[in-house]
C-alpha cells in the first residue's frame, strides 16, 4: 500500500484498490505511515494522518497533533461546522503547563508554549520558524467547541 501525497487513503500498487482507514474517536484517520518526526511529548514517531481531508501528523500514544499554521484556523472552523471529533469537556487549562518545554519536531528548537489567542483558553505550543502548531489531545476540538459556547452565550443576551 502506498500513500499518495495529500490523500486520505492508501492505494495498492498491485491491484490499485483504495483503502480508507477508519476514523478514530478524534475524527482522525491514521494513515499507517510513520512521518519523519517524533512526538515532542512521547518521543515516538508521529504518523501521517488526515483530519477532515487535511493532512496532519499524529501521535498514536498521546493523541497529540502537529498541524501546519496555514491550515489550523480552517481546520478548527471545519470541526466547528461539522462537530467532528470527540466531545471534550470545557475544563480550565492548567497555567503550570506554560512552563513546559517542547522541542519542535521539525527543527528541534524550543517551541513557544502559550495560551491560544482565540476561544477556549487552550494552551498550545508553536514553532514560527517551521510554521507549525502542536496541540495536545483534544485541544483542537476544545477550541472549536468553545466558539459555539461563546455564540450560544451571545445569542442568549440578544
Amino acid at each position: 500500500m502506498q500513500l499518495a501525497s495529500g490523500a486520505e487513503s492508501l492505494t495498492c500498487e498491485y491491484c490499485h484498490s483504495v483503502y480508507f482507514p477508519e476514523k478514530n474517536d478524534d475524527g482522525v484517520r491514521v494513515l499507517g505511515v510513520a512521518a519523519d518526526y517524533t512526538c515532542p511529548n512521547c518521543l515516538v514517531p508521529l504518523m501521517d494522518a488526515s483530519l477532515l481531508g487535511t493532512r496532519i501528523h499524529y501521535c498514536t500514544r498521546c493523541r497529540g497533533m502537529l498541524i501546519d499554521m496555514e491550515v489550523f484556523a480552517a481546520l478548527a472552523e471545519a470541526i466547528r461546522a461539522g462537530q467532528e471529533g470527540a466531545e471534550i469537556p470545557q475544563t480550565p487549562s492548567d497555567p503550570g503547563e506554560l512552563e513546559r518545554h517542547l522541542s519542535c519536531p521539525h527543527c528541534h528548537q524550543a517551541m513557544d508554549t502559550h495560551f491560544y489567542a482565540g476561544p477556549g483558553r487552550v494552551i498550545l505550543s508553536d514553532c514560527e520558524r517551521c510554521n507549525v502548531n502542536w496541540l495536545d489531545n483534544g485541544r483542537l476540538v476544545r477550541i472549536a467547541h468553545a466558539a459555539d459556547a461563546l455564540r450560544d452565550t451571545e445569542d442568549d443576551t440578544q
